[in-house]
């Protein structure tokens, strides 16, 4: 896209937003239409009037569809091919989680636990009441869709395991409680990442961590050599049991966060970020001989702070035995805290759910689009480096 064309598009998205209030659900549908289009550009192999001997169809009208989302209904105009071999998984994709969503607000409705405001947002999103006939429908479908995604065989070896959880509110028995959201993301050798696994607890235990990672391994996960997590205890010993052979590393974001509270309540911004820039080094040689001067320059000062990270430090460190372009990677559970990021915005509208199967729901339902565009997407981390690097090993070991 040109500079010209580029701002000719953001002054033509401004007017809409500025003389119309309903300008977002415009937008939205604008750019709804552009990717249909596109879609059917593609397939064809020629834009709509173009000549072409590589041509593979020709148009033939659209055809009407509703799509349901929270800035309202979207009437778009789909494309249809002469042959009518066009289709399009963009309504498929989009509406997986907002049917999600649709379906938890209006359960929360429906068995009478919901506001005034949450009649009013479903009627707004769909256009219409809801019967609990409705919702059965709704759930159903989606239910089958993500129950084959978690229970999907794991065919390839996982290098890399990453898991955290979340807590959301649920109701039980009229009883609002917070229940934990266990989520697995797995890094293949070819770089990719994956969800594996989407589950709920009542809370983060030795057991039902245990239970996760094993239902993990009944589904074929193997290979894992390095798992990253925060070092909740529960976590850490089903680790140990289940995954005995894979190294761990200690989110060293988590470790930081812990540190704070072995220090006073006021105290310089130094001593936490010379101790951060500890995993920037190259090394585990230099990371250490900084440690060392580190704890020695606070000692003093901060002796219950550096006692604790003396002692603890150690499993922090463990992602310098990778190859340093892993390093950003896989010192961190950063990369599935922004997923979390994600469900927090979307479960943040529910607040409350009105179960522990509906709350699952929503976020498998984000979770299998968030798979598809990773495993879409050009690959995460390089394992040829890692390759190289085992193969390195074994020849100084040798």
């Amino acid at each position: 896209m040109t500079k010209t064309e580029s701002k000719t598009a953001s002054a033509a998205v401004k007017d809409i937003l500025l003389s119309n209030p309903q300008g977002l659900h415009e937008v939205i549908r604008a750019v709804m239409q552009e990717v249909l289009e596109a879609e059917m550009d593609e397939a064809l192999g020629a834009s709509k009037g173009e000549r072409t001997p590589d041509r593979l169809g020709y148009r033939s009208g659209y055809y009407g569809r509703t799509l349901v989302t929270r800035v309202g209904k979207l009437e778009l105009r789909v494309p249809q091919d002469r042959a009518g071999r066009f289709s399009t998984e963009l309504f498929e994709r989009y509406q997986r989680s907002e049917r999600a969503l649709v379906a938890t607000l209006a359960e929360m409705y429906v068995q009478g636990v919901s506001t005034r405001k949450v009649k009013a947002i479903t009627e707004e999103l769909c256009g219409h009441a809801f019967s609990a006939s409705s919702i059965s429908a709704i759930n159903k479908r989606l239910d089958e869709s993500l129950k084959a995604f978690a229970e999907r065989p794991l065919q390839e070896p996982f290098a890399y395991l990453i898991l955290d959880a979340r807590y959301e509110k649920v109701r039980e028995a009229g009883i609002v409680m917070s229940q934990a959201v266990l989520i697995a993301v797995g890094i293949d050798w070819d770089g990719r990442r994956q969800i594996l696994a989407v589950e709920m607890a009542n809370r983060e235990s030795r057991s039902a961590w245990r239970d996760f990672l094993v239902s993990l391994k009944a589904r074929g996960l193997k290979g894992v050599e390095l798992v990253v997590s925060d070092d909740h205890a529960g976590l850490v010993a089903a680790i140990g049991e289940v995954i005995p052979e894979a190294a761990w590393q200690r989110c060293y974001v988590h470790f930081l966060r812990n540190a704070l509270d072995h220090l006073p309540r006021k105290h310089g911004d130094d001593c936490l970020q010379e101790l951060r820039w500890l995993y920037d080094r190259r090394d585990l040689t230099e990371a250490k001989a900084d440690l060392a001067a580190w704890l020695s320059k606070w000692s003093a000062r901060y002796p219950r702070l550096t006692t604790w990270v003396e002692e603890t430090i150690e499993y922090t460190l463990t992602f310098f035995r990778l190859p340093r372009q892993h390093h950003k990677h896989l010192k961190s559970t950063n990369m599935l805290e922004r997923l979390n990021e994600e469900i927090r915005r979307r479960t943040y509208v529910v607040r409350i759910f009105p179960n522990s199967q509906n709350c699952l729901r929503l976020v498998r339902a984000l979770a299998v689009e968030t798979n598809e565009n990773w495993m879409e997407a050009n690959r995460y981390i390089n394992m040829d480096d890692l390759r190289e690097h085992k193969k390195l090993a074994l020849r100084q070991a040798a």
